[in-house]
C-alpha cells in the first residue's frame, strides 16, 4: 500500500488510505482536492479546499487536525475533513465549526463503491476511543453512505433547518406568495428599480476591500438587535475574506456590492457548489429603510437571477428559520447530526448523545418555562425581520 511520508497508513488492499495531521500537507492539497471536489455530486462550497483550509488557519488548533485521505492508483478519490477535540469527551468533529451550514464527506463518484467503505474502515481506526460527531449534514450527503457502511454503532439526531428554493426566474417564486404579498413585493422590485440600484460583481482583488465593506454594514444593520458575535472577531474577517478570495478566483464564489448615487449601501457573499447556490452573508445600511428599499426582496431577486443563469440545482438560504425567509415560503430541509462510534452499544456513544439531547431539552424547557425570555426572543425575530423587509 503506497502512502505519503506525512500520512499515518490505515488498512485497504484496493486503496491508499492515509490519516493526515500535517498542515503543510494540506496546504498542498488544493488541486487535487478541488479535482476531487468536481467529482462529488452531494458536495457542498463548503467542502472547498479554500472553505476548509482557510478555517483551519484562523480556528485550528496545533496537533488537533485529523484529515482522512483515500486514494486510488495515487489519485485522491475520497476525504473526510475533521479534528480532534474534547469536549469534555474526545470526538472527531468537522472542520468548519459552528460558521459552516453544511458539512460531507467528498467521494468520487466514479469509485464510490469502493471509497465509502475505505473511508468507514479508515475513519473507524482513526476514531480511536473518539465518538465521530458530524453536524449539519444535509439530506442526500454522502454522509449517509458512510454511516451504512461503519462498522460500529451509529445514532442520528435532527439539526438545523434551512431554506430552500426550486431555482426558477424570480417571478416564478413571488407567485409563491399570497396574492397580497406578491403585489406588495411587485411593488418593492419597482421601488428598487426607480432608485437606480446597480450590482457591482468584485473581482478577486477587489475582495478585501468589499469583505471589510460588507462587515462593517452587517455590524451596523445589527447594531443593538443580537448581531452572531463571532461576525465581528478579526478571525471570521480573516478567514472571509482569505476564503472568498480563493472561491471567487476559482469561480466558487460570488460577492456582490449593491450601490446607490456611486456608494456601495449593500453587500453579499454567495457560495457556490454545481448543486447549490447559498446567501451566505450580507451587509446593508440602515437607511436603506427610510428609503423604502426592501433588502430581502433586493437579494432574492439577485440570487435567484443568477441561480438560474449558471445552471445551479438549489437556491438556498442556509441555516435559520427568521420570519422573512417564511414569507416566501420556501421547502424547510432539516440537516441531520451523526454520531458514530467503534464499539457497537458503545457506552461513550450514549454519553454524548445524551448530552446533546440534554442541552437541547434544556435550552427548549428555558424557553417555555420563562414567558419573558420567549417575549425577547419573539422580540429579537421581529426585529430581525423588520430589518431584513426593510
Amino acid at each position: 500500500m503506497t502512502t505519503c511520508s506525512t500520512g499515518v497508513p490505515l488498512g485497504s488492499r484496493e486503496l491508499a488510505v492515509t490519516l493526515c495531521r500535517d498542515p503543510r500537507q494540506f496546504a498542498a492539497l488544493e488541486e487535487p482536492w478541488n479535482r476531487l471536489l468536481k467529482r462529488c455530486p452531494t458536495a457542498t462550497p463548503f467542502q472547498s479546499h479554500a472553505w476548509v483550509h482557510s478555517w483551519w488557519l484562523s480556528y485550528g488548533r496545533e496537533g488537533r487536525l485529523r484529515i482522512l485521505l483515500v486514494r486510488r492508483a495515487g489519485e485522491l478519490v475520497g476525504v473526510a475533513a475533521l479534528m480532534l477535540v474534547h469536549r469534555p469527551l474526545p470526538l472527531l468533529v468537522p472542520l468548519g465549526g459552528s460558521i459552516t451550514d453544511y458539512f460531507d464527506v467528498l467521494v468520487d463518484e466514479r469509485y464510490a463503491a469502493e471509497v465509502v467503505p475505505a473511508l468507514a474502515r479508515g475513519l473507524h481506526q482513526a476514531a480511536r476511543g473518539a465518538v465521530v460527531d458530524l453536524r449539519e449534514v444535509r439530506p442526500g450527503a454522502a454522509v449517509e453512505a458512510l454511516a451504512e457502511a461503519w462498522p460500529g454503532s451509529v445514532d442520528t439526531l435532527a439539526d438545523s433547518a434551512c431554506a430552500e428554493f426550486p431555482v426558477v426566474p424570480f417571478d416564478e417564486l413571488v407567485k409563491r406568495m399570497p396574492s397580497a404579498g406578491a403585489q406588495r413585493t411587485r411593488a418593492k422590485v419597482r421601488k428598487i428599480d426607480a432608485l437606480g440600484i446597480e450590482e457591482h460583481r468584485v473581482s478577486e482583488h477587489e475582495v478585501p476591500e468589499t469583505v471589510r465593506t460588507l462587515l462593517r454594514l452587517h455590524e451596523k444593520q445589527w447594531r443593538g438587535r443580537g448581531v452572531t458575535p463571532e461576525h465581528l472577531r478579526p478571525r471570521f474577517a480573516e478567514h472571509l475574506t482569505r476564503a472568498t478570495r480563493r472561491m471567487v478566483r476559482a469561480g466558487d464564489a460570488r460577492l456582490t456590492e449593491f450601490r446607490l448615487d456611486g456608494q456601495v449601501v449593500a453587500a453579499t457573499v454567495t457560495l457556490m457548489s454545481p448543486g447549490l447556490s447559498g446567501g451566505y452573508l450580507y451587509g446593508a445600511d440602515p437607511d436603506l429603510r427610510t428609503r423604502k428599499v426592501d433588502v430581502a426582496t433586493m437579494l432574492l431577486r439577485h440570487e435567484a437571477r443568477h441561480a438560474q443563469a449558471e445552471g445551479r440545482g438549489v437556491l438556498s438560504l442556509l441555516r435559520g428559520s427568521e420570519p422573512y425567509k417564511n414569507h416566501w415560503r420556501p421547502e424547510t430541509v432539516v440537516n441531520r447530526r451523526f454520531l458514530l462510534a467503534r464499539a457497537s452499544h458503545s457506552p461513550l456513544l450514549r454519553l454524548h448523545g445524551s448530552q446533546v439531547t440534554g442541552r437541547e431539552r434544556a435550552v427548549s424547557a428555558r424557553r417555555e418555562a420563562l414567558p419573558a425570555a420567549r417575549d425577547w426572543r419573539n422580540r429579537i425575530n421581529e426585529w430581525r425581520a423588520d430589518g431584513a423587509r426593510r
